[in-house]
């Protein structure tokens, strides 16, 4: 049975549309990927130390990540010495299942919303400017609004000039209600936008921050402030506290990760513009490195290419999707 004959029997149960979004909008990191690794295994018929640091190159230069790499080339040679494994494509299927090992890890991995037993859920957005947090926001409120829910967005962000504006745009585009003031207190236009959404039952809130990173000291201050307020207001909230990352900037999103994990709570990562990348492999090494799961992944420009990620689907994308053929 052929590598894509496999990943068809996985996918069997899954809809066509689910799996294009992905073989599509992983097209530049697949292309770059499958590529090099199709050339190194005409080049190397057999596997060898020469082929092993040829494979280590291509999956750095995915950006998976050197550390990462370093610790999953260990794991191929464990498993090519323990199984007989000579030839270089019979390689293609341990990597594939080492791929999903490195990410699974033996978590329990929950990539979809946690949502509170009583309305409202509230979902907090954290990550720096320009990494298309708002309009993350924007996608998963469509989303949210197609489930039949009821919606509020929060403009948190009272720091970046243009903000509020962008969230306003996004609710008349979406036809979802937004919260906003003309304060400079993001506190303050949380705390109103929490108490509409209890007053009306709403399922829903969204709330957008501030992006700034900076300057740590205060914007950990402001986040405890605002984590806070939204206690008080919505036991056991915020329920989610999603940092958004461009896929775009590499092992710089890493960085990024590092600096909030350390500065607030963080449930899950939306990775934005991954169709963006010649680099998708920061999946990898963000889940490797920061241990937070990655819930969406954005692939494409319109509101329903923010996918809810899969690893499964993940890799088959990474592998080049349909265009095996």
């Amino acid at each position: 049975m052929g590598l894509f004959d496999k990943f068809k029997q996985i996918f069997s149960n899954s809809s066509k549309k689910e799996l294009e979004v992905y073989s599509e909008g992983m097209q530049k990191t697949s292309k770059e990927f499958v590529n090099r690794i199709s050339l190194l295994n005409r080049k190397y018929k057999k596997v060898s130390d020469e082929y092993f640091e040829e494979l280590e190159e291509i999956f750095i230069m995915a950006d998976i990540g050197v550390k990462t790499v370093m610790k999953f080339i260990d794991k191929l040679k464990k498993r090519v010495k323990s199984e007989n494994i000579s030839d270089s494509k019979d390689l293609m299927d341990v990597i594939i299942d080492e791929m999903f090992i490195l990410y699974v890890n033996n978590d329990i991995i929950v990539n979809k919303i946690n949502y509170a037993d009583t309305n409202p859920t509230v979902i907090l957005f954290v990550g720096v400017n320009g990494v298309g947090k708002t309009t993350s926001i924007g996608k998963i409120a469509h989303r949210l609004k197609k489930q039949n829910k009821k919606v509020l967005l929060v403009a948190g962000d009272t720091f970046r000039a243009g903000a509020v504006e962008q969230i306003i745009e996004w609710g008349k585009r979406i036809d979802c209600e937004v919260v906003y003031s003309d304060s400079k207190d993001a506190s303050s236009v949380i705390y109103d936008g929490l108490t509409k959404a209890k007053n009306e039952n709403y399922d829903v809130v969204l709330i957008d921050t501030a992006g700034r990173l900076q300057n740590k000291i205060n914007l950990m201050n402001e986040l405890d402030k605002i984590n806070r307020v939204i206690g008080k207001l919505v036991d056991g909230a915020p329920h989610e506290t999603l940092l958004v990352i461009d896929a775009t900037t590499g092992q710089n999103g890493i960085s990024q990760a590092k600096s909030f994990k350390e500065i607030t709570n963080i449930t899950g990562i939306i990775l934005t513009k991954l169709d963006g990348t010649a680099k998708g492999g920061i999946v990898l090494a963000i889940k490797e490195e920061v241990s937070i799961p990655v819930k969406f992944v954005g692939l494409g420009e319109k509101e329903e290419d923010l996918a809810v990620f899969d690893i499964e689907k993940y890799i088959y994308g990474l592998f080049g999707g349909e265009n095996e053929k």
